[in-house]
């Protein structure tokens, strides 16, 4: 393939040179203009309704000659900026990681070595291999091409893909795009067809993608349906709490005759009412959502997959290199009417009339393979023709023709040294080699029953042919040549011991899976019995698909799990009629042809391993080891995230009941005032870093695999969901406004009444948390410290809520009185029972339903 030119003759840079380029010119990747400083998160911070409230109540405190309480309400301030540039920092950090991840890949040769690295760490003068849908990583001169052509109309807006050719080795400079046979590549281009070897010359604002100033792809936060309901939800409240606010406003000032404290009063009750924690801990789950996927092998592309991914009803997906491991070794072979089964005859020498079929598959294959069938081509070599004629090192390669769309087939022309003759070696698909050798029908069913019995085996088979050409001109297409066929070479690729565990889990889940594959139906049927795959006999192959009209095949979608000798661009079809028929569904795909398909999707998933940029371009998620069990795993993810998102919810919504109860209720009966701005901050204090880092970090429930996928229409605030979480904070508002209104007719005064009610609205907040959370991991997960996060932070709410009844400072600062060590049991005690209230009605009522 690479005539004089060859793979192994090429050094590369070493690892110390391109550490060394990078320290002088940085890493291959554009300015983001998303990148958000920290004075712009500070700035962004300022403006949060929450803030402005904090800075009102402030001016009031002023206005009423308060000192203390407006610097401690200030101080707050800046405490609540520090939590949320830390929380804003933590997820950009997360993003600016996926991205790192997003970035286009690329194949390199350091150190005589290929390695396939993220694209911003490529550096000038690095050798890249390009091949069918890659994206360039940097501009860069060919050094050798073959049929190479490239997309560039991201930099020159002609969709017309435009041919390349070899420079001479000298270029230095590159020249601008556009135009067919220029030796030239640019960052951010599409190969969509041939293959290549290339030397970079720029990269980052040095190329051309740079100097124009186009961004490369970039992971952004996507507006999903969640955040829009959300957004919605927030609107209302936030206007029901302006609402009521006013009002406040207007009966504190008519009846007291205090217009100032009625504004505190008012103000007190907006940051009582409004959820501002809702969009910020969004954010932050999908964010660090994706960042923990991507710890287990799977890159979030698109921030809505996450949401999706917990609905998915069916999972389609390719064998070759997700099912299976991506490594081959060649099993059994077919010759002159003969079959030889090489795990049977593991120690003996290959009988004689099958070296020629194994020279010629040798001969169609690289020399330095990088392809899985190639390398186990080589491996018989080795194993078996080491002192044979049938080994030819010295022969050169003049000319590849290559494997196309019309013809899944490839030929080698080498030149030998015994003779001017040029010799031709093919391999590809039996049905192609069979075209090229001019098969009559009969040879083809006679072919066809070989096959078969291959493919019962569970192997994947490749034809094998040679031609001899004698003239000095080579032909343009193989069909001039005159082949002869050789046989068949049936390969076999492990199945991944996670696998059978893996559709196990799936079914259990709910989640049918869906084998596509291009093997044929035997081959396919071997796989699915070894997988555990369900209804494996029933099937539909390419041709069939193609024969079907569409209502027919929504009638057999529904029922057939192997799709068997199907080319990519079928994969589409597939995937419209799954969603004809209201199933949500997920795709692999690794190939150029696999984008719409994944594209069409509702989870598109690309391969990142041996996946083309494009694929990973269309997908939202990439599976980084190619595993079908972290395809699994995504999915286990996905509906964690989903079940702590409606969990932090449910606990942001019922704590803000008693918060704005306590704030309402003193008004409207001439009371005295239970809840001032301090308090409110002292407990959104405590509800973000909650909300954040406790739900966040909540282990999966037991059952959350074992539960049939959620309904996509399902909304996250649902009619029970909303009723529990009210039910959990008008529990808890009944319990504390019986303690305050107890207190008061105790006789114990203000001080101590406010003291003991938001004593006891602490802790019954503290147990709003934990039954929100897995009640099966409550207690114990929390005394032995497997929640770290929650731990902590119950220790630290109690520790300064002791802090604020007994330094006499803070005591003062937040109106508090001195309480009784017996108060304070009857505060928690207090508490308890207003989650235990709660828990025994919604037992009750479970029963009853």
């Amino acid at each position: 393939m690479l005539n004089s030119f060859e793979i192994k003759n090429i050094t590369g840079l070493s690892e110390q040179e391109v550490k060394r380029r990078q320290e002088q010119e940085g890493f291959n990747e554009l300015q983001s203009a998303n990148k958000r400083s920290f004075l712009t998160i500070a700035f962004e911070v300022a403006r949060e309704p929450m803030f402005l409230l904090l800075i009102a109540s402030g001016i009031i405190y002023l206005l009423l000659g308060d000192k203390e309480e407006a610097l401690m309400l200030l101080s707050f301030v800046f405490v609540i900026i520090g939590i949320t540039i830390y929380q804003e920092r933590k997820t950009e950090h997360a993003l600016e990681a996926l991205r790192d991840l997003s970035s286009p890949r690329a194949l390199v040769i350091r150190d005589r070595e290929q390695k396939r690295i993220a694209g911003r760490e490529v550096v000038r003068g690095d050798i890249i291999i390009l091949a069918e849908g890659d994206r360039v990583p940097a501009d860069a001169v060919l050094l050798w091409c073959v049929n190479l052509s490239a997309d560039e109309s991201l930099l020159t807006g002609e969709s017309v893909p435009v041919r390349k050719m070899t420079g001479d080795g000298k270029e230095e400079k590159m020249e601008r795009p556009g135009g067919d046979d220029l030796p030239y590549v640019f960052s951010g281009t599409l190969i969509t067809q041939g293959q290549g070897v290339a030397r970079v010359l720029s990269i980052a604002m040095n190329t051309e993608m740079g100097r124009i100033g186009r961004a490369l792809q970039t992971l952004d936060a996507d507006k999903t349906l969640l955040q829009r309901d959300i957004k919605k939800l927030v609107m209302n409240l936030a206007l029901i709490g302006l609402s009521l606010c006013i009002i406040v406003v207007v009966i504190y000032g008519v009846t007291r005759g205090n217009w100032l404290n009625g504004f505190l009063a008012g103000i007190t009750l907006a940051m009582a009412t409004l959820p501002e924690e809702f969009p910020v801990v969004l954010t932050i789950f999908l964010a660090l959502g994706a960042w923990r996927m991507s710890q287990k092998k799977v890159l979030t592309r698109r921030m809505p997959a996450i949401e999706s991914l917990g609905s998915a009803t069916v999972l389609c997906v390719d064998k070759t290199g997700t099912l299976t491991v991506n490594r081959m070794t060649v099993k059994k072979l077919f010759s002159r009417d003969r079959f030889y089964d090489l795990r049977t005859n593991v120690d003996e020498a290959l009988p004689e009339s099958f070296h020629e079929l194994a020279e010629y598959s040798i001969l169609a294959s690289q020399k330095d393979p990088f392809d899985p069938m190639e390398k186990a081509f080589m491996q018989i070599g080795h194993q078996y023709l080491m002192d044979t004629e049938h080994l030819h090192d010295e022969w050169a390669l003049v000319y590849e023709y290559p494997l196309s769309r019309e013809m899944l087939a490839l030929s080698h022309v080498w030149k030998s040294t015994h003779t001017q003759d040029y010799i031709i070696a093919a391999k590809g698909a039996p049905e192609a080699i069979a075209e090229l050798c001019h098969f009559s029908d009969r040879q083809m069913k006679d072919l066809m029953e070989k096959i078969q019995i291959m493919a019962g085996d569970g192997l994947r088979i490749l034809g094998v042919a040679k031609a001899c050409f004698k003239h000095s001109d080579l032909p343009d297409e193989q069909h001039d040549f005159d082949f002869e066929f050789l046989g068949l070479a049936g390969l076999e690729a492990p199945i991944r011991p996670t696998v059978p565990a893996a559709i196990k889990e799936c079914y259990e889940a709910g989640i049918r899976v869906i084998m596509i594959t291009g093997d044929y139906p035997g081959t396919a049927q071997n796989i699915g019995r070894q997988i555990g795959l369900k209804s494996i006999d029933d099937m539909i192959t390419g041709p069939e698909l193609n024969a079907m009209k569409d209502e027919e095949l929504k009638e057999h979608i529904r029922t057939v799990n192997i799709f068997a000798r199907v080319v990519p661009e079928q994969k589409l079809r597939i995937v419209q009629a799954l969603k004809a028929v209201k199933e949500v569904v997920a795709m692999t795909g690794d190939g150029v042809n696999d984008a719409p398909a994944l594209k069409a999707a509702d989870i598109g998933i690309a391969m990142g391993g041996r996946g083309t940029d494009v694929a990973r371009e269309s997908s939202a998620l990439v599976i980084l080891d190619d595993d079908f069990s972290s395809i699994v795993q995504a999915v286990r993810m996905g509906r964690r995230i989903f079940d702590n998102i409606k969990k932090a919810m449910a606990y942001i919504l019922g704590i803000h009941v008693p918060i704005a109860g306590m704030s309402l209720i003193p008004v409207l009966f001439k009371m005295p005032l239970v809840l001032l701005p301090v308090h409110i901050v002292f407990l959104e204090l405590i509800i973000d870093p909650v909300c954040s880092v406790v739900f966040e970090a909540e282990p999966e429930e037991k059952d959350v695999m074992k539960r049939m996928p959620r309904d996509p229409r399902e909304p996250l605030f649902s009619r029970q969901t909303i009723g529990l979480s009210l039910l959990q904070g008008f529990s808890v508002l009944q319990i504390v406004l019986g303690v305050y209104f107890i207190s008061l007719l105790r006789g114990q005064g203000e001080l101590e009444a406010r003291a003991l009610t938001f004593t006891t609205l602490i802790i019954a907040n503290l147990g709003l948390i934990m039954i929100n959370r897995s009640w099966s991991q409550l207690f114990v997960s929390t005394l032995n410290m497997k929640n770290k996060a929650m731990t902590w932070i119950m220790a630290g709410t109690l520790f300064f809520l002791g802090l604020v009844l007994y330094v006499p400072l803070l005591r003062e600062l937040f109106r508090f009185a001195v309480l009784h060590p017996v108060d304070i049991i009857i505060c928690i005690g207090a508490g308890i029972v207003s989650i235990l209230w709660f828990e025994f009605f919604k037992v009750w009522k479970r029963k009853r339903t």
